[in-house]
């Protein structure tokens, strides 16, 4: 009698935590429906996503040009700048070519030349644009250019929130979450958030990551200065409310329970 006393007694105890720890698969694990997502493509050919990084206001380009004969082309780079590192009595200098900074007309200032548009282009298409206008004072110029301050931002839920610096102008949403230190078990995996400026606008896009239907989406890969927000579960808001300390004890009570059911069987 008294062991059925017992038990009726912390049943409540063990609904709520049972309730409280249950989480299904499908809202942890990455690409949940990877299979489904095959079957649709099957007898079809897949979708490509190609992408490439589109040239915006306030982006920091380094351009490089040459040519056959180097004294022709040199009139055209920006003039290299000296860099001083001085270690106790030594003292080493270094040169760095200057970079463009796109304004806010979306313009670069290029030597001999003067403003050029380079804003809306992807970098392929803006290096044939300068190839076409140098071409009337070089022959057969090559062009080298690269974005220098290529970065997203990761926030909110993940292990290691911050700014990461992107040396390959090409990233992906899955791979920006493992430079954080991927999502922690708090982080809600079917309202990832993409914040993203173009034109001038800003906008707000959810991706579910759960869903392997995204690899398909126009977020999979990200642009530079994008800002991704891992929203916090409803485990997460919960814990915030009831507080660390009681959470703890919510713990030692669920192991306490079990100690007494087996001592009362």
């Amino acid at each position: 009698m008294q062991q059925q006393f017992s038990f009726k007694k912390i049943l409540p105890f063990l609904v709520v935590f049972t309730l409280m720890s249950c989480v299904s698969r499908r809202e942890m694990v990455y690409l949940y429906n990877t299979n489904q997502a095959t079957k649709k493509e099957e007898g079809k050919e897949a979708a490509k996503i190609e992408y490439e990084s589109v040239l915006q206001r306030d982006d920091v380009l380094s351009i490089i040009i040459s040519a056959e004969n180097p004294e022709v082309a040199a009139p055209y780079n920006l003039k290299a700048v000296s860099i001083s590192n001085t270690t106790g009595t030594t003292a080493t200098h270094a040169g760095n070519l200057e970079n463009y900074i796109i304004d806010k007309n979306g313009e670069i200032e290029f030597p001999q030349i003067g403003k050029i548009k380079l804003e809306g282009l992807t970098r392929n298409e803006a290096v044939e644009k300068l190839k076409e206008i140098l071409s009337e004072y070089i022959t057969n110029p090559t062009v080298h250019m690269r974005i220098v301050n290529f970065k997203i931002s990761v926030i909110g839920e993940v292990s290691n929130p911050g700014m990461h610096t992107i040396s390959s102008e090409r990233i992906t949403l899955l791979e920006a979450l493992s430079l954080s230190g991927d999502l922690t078990i708090f982080g809600k995996r079917q309202n990832v958030m993409v914040i993203r400026e173009q034109e001038g606008a800003k906008t707000v896009a959810k991706v579910d990551i759960t869903n392997a239907d995204f690899l398909n989406s126009e977020y999979y890969y990200l642009k530079q200065n994008d800002v991704v927000y891992v929203e916090p579960n409803g485990a997460r808001r919960n814990a915030s409310i009831i507080g660390p300390n009681i959470t703890v004890g919510l713990s030692v009570l669920s192991f306490a329970i079990g100690i007494i059911l087996l001592i009362n069987k």
